[in-house]
């Protein structure tokens, strides 16, 4: 009997895995093909990854029969995305952004709820709660759809980001109020062992409460830890126990998964840690947030489409209108522009994934029945596959009012910082200071902890990570940089041709510097489209050998003098010695082998 059971065990371990196996071999597979193809239309990845999942999924070709599974699997993705979206918020900012998110992202939900409410129970003739059920739901935006399209477009740190992003985190703060007012308006006698909607707050004060000090007792202390080790690996495995845990934490609760992780990331915002977490946390956060979409497309019932198509096409064009219409007079009452408002107005219009949520609690709160559920999830969707479309139609309508007179591009649209240096050394730090001196942003970048935690103790801010990462610098603003300069010792032979050329032909609008060690290493840099390459000690040198001839009393204009010709005959050095290979080419212009420099003349 044993036997039997451990046989069976063992083929239904067996089964699920060829079943995790094949889909997602099928899922990657649709996922390569329809991004590249939409990407290439210029439509994003979001529809590519929509329309692909409605192919592979049980309306269709049926390749993928659980895309329920797969659904709840892949919304870790969203948990990264606001993870890593938390990581670039810290406290102050936040702080700053505070009448955005609690003025503009409240009146964006109780308005657009309310309207889209009382569209629907008059289009409808629907009860009233169960109309207001609908309505909240449909009012939210998704926030997997948006910050994505935020971040590609480099949009996510100027001002129309930012709004965009605050009204996005407020509807995700008010995901437990929607709950609890769909539990309230329920007609199902209610179970004793639910939390009440007052516990459920509760619940979300203290979980916030344990995750801030969980990061700053905790977290940032293991992270130096890790650090200090200097193993990558382990910085992928505890950012991915951050992020799982703060959701784990949530979901115990009953509480959003995605405002858990968001948490997590902004008590993370403030760690010279950040970019090396950001960068080894993204590759999940786009694996599983794509994922994410193409079980959204698997679960667009077609049938429903087909015979209700009017329905579904019109209350669908409905919610972008009146959403669209209601977001653009918030913004322009909040002191926006007609070209920034209208473009937000568009990107916030399309039904986001929470309404999903909120539709399975409403047909358990029997509110509306679960084919209206499934009837609404198609509007949802179809309004997503919309927001590519009104992107596009939202930069033309930027562009002609641009040409047609309207106002420049503000300050507010330009990158957060210009500059990145990595290396904060006794070198890196002359540098930065000279380009703070001048009010220039500088991101510092180091992966010395030691270094790190003696910049932090006088106030400066230095990240942790490897300046040489492509992926790191990209998420520390290489893209829209102006100069990246790399101060750090090369003691390990880590500035070489071979890791700096990747730079160059990454950030091309970038002004690439380095800190050469030596002769030797000024030389092996040369081929090199570099701006500027500076050997450490030689001006230093140069300095301490003019103060010395003006000490034994040698007059001043032969002290310039004697810099000149010398700084002459080492460049000439130089172009012989990188010509031949050879250190001893122009040893005779040295002024060891050669006679002292004659007096001038007169």
């Amino acid at each position: 009997m044993t036997e039997m059971l451990m046989a069976a065990g063992t083929a239904e371990a067996a089964e699920t895995t060829g079943f995790l196996l094949e889909s997602g071999a099928v899922m990657l597979g649709t996922a390569l093909v329809f991004v590249l193809f939409f990407r290439k239309l210029g439509l994003g990845a979001t529809l590519g990854y929509i329309v692909g999942g409605a192919l592979i999924g049980p309306h269709l070709l049926s390749l993928v029969d659980d895309p329920e599974d797969m659904a709840s699997i892949s919304e870790i993705g969203i948990a990264l995305l606001l993870f890593i979206i938390g990581l670039e918020l810290n406290p102050s900012r936040l702080w700053r952004l505070r009448r955005d998110i609690f003025g503009l992202g409240l009146a964006q939900v109780v308005l657009c709820g309310l309207a889209l409410s009382l569209f629907i129970h008059l289009a409808l003739g629907i009860t009233a709660e169960a109309a207001l059920a609908i309505g909240l739901s449909l009012g939210l935006s998704s926030t997997a759809q948006v910050m994505p399209m935020l971040r590609s477009g480099g949009d996510l740190h100027t001002q129309k980001g930012e709004r965009a992003f605050s009204v996005l985190l407020f509807q995700d703060l008010s995901i437990v109020p929607l709950i609890t007012i769909i539990a309230a308006m329920s007609r199902v006698p209610p179970d004793p062992s639910d939390p009440s909607g007052l516990t459920l707050a509760l619940y979300t004060v203290g979980a916030i409460v344990a995750l801030v000090l969980a990061g700053r007792w905790v977290l940032n202390p293991l992270f130096r830890l890790i650090g200090r080790q200097g193993e990558r690996e382990l910085f992928v495995v505890a950012g991915l126990f951050t992020v799982v845990g703060a959701a784990a934490l949530m979901h115990s609760l009953g509480l959003s998964v995605a405002l858990g992780a968001f948490v997590a990331g902004v008590m993370l915002a403030e760690s010279p840690y950040r970019h090396e977490l950001e960068s080894d946390v993204e590759p999940f956060r786009s694996i599983l947030l794509g994922l994410f979409f193409l079980s959204v497309g698997m679960l667009l019932d077609l049938g429903t489409i087909a015979n209700r198509p009017l329905f579904v096409f019109g209350i669908a064009a409905a919610v972008i209108v009146i959403k669209a219409g209601i977001i653009t007079l918030l913004a322009r009452a909040f002191r926006n522009g007609w070209a920034p408002s209208i473009r937000l107005g568009l990107l916030l219009s399309q039904a986001g994934e929470f309404g999903f949520v909120l539709f399975a609690a409403a047909a358990s709160a029997r509110l509306i029945l679960p084919e209206a559920a499934s009837l609404f999830g198609a509007v949802v969707t179809l309004s997503m596959m919309a927001t590519p479309f009104l992107m596009r139609l939202a930069d033309r309508f930027e562009q002609r009012a641009a040409t047609s007179g309207g106002t420049p591009a503000g300050p507010e649209d330009s990158p957060e910082t210009s500059v990145i240096v990595v290396g904060y050394g006794r070198f890196g730090q002359t540098v930065a200071q000279m380009l703070m001196a001048k009010g220039v942003g500088v991101t510092l970048i180091d992966k010395k902890p030691q270094q790190i935690e003696q910049s932090g103790r006088f106030g400066t801010k230095v990240y942790y990570g490897d300046g040489l990462r492509l992926d790191l610098l990209r998420t520390a603003g290489a893209d829209s940089a102006r100069a990246i300069l790399f101060c750090n010792d090369n003691a390990d032979g880590a500035l070489s041709t071979r890791t700096l050329q990747p730079v160059l032909e990454s950030f091309p609008q970038a002004a690439v510097m380095v800190r050469a060690y030596d002769r030797r290493h000024l030389i092996s840099l040369d081929g090199l489209d570099l701006a500027h390459s500076q050997r450490e000690l030689f001006e230093s040198a140069v300095t301490m050998g003019k103060k010395a001839l003006k000490a034994i009393g040698i007059e001043a204009a032969e002290v310039d003098r004697v810099e000149r010709e010398y700084r002459m005959r080492d460049c000439e050095r130089l172009e012989r010695q990188s010509a031949t290979g050879d250190l001893a080419a122009g040893l005779e212009r040295s002024f060891g082998h050669d006679r002292a420099l004659p007096d001038e003349p007169g």
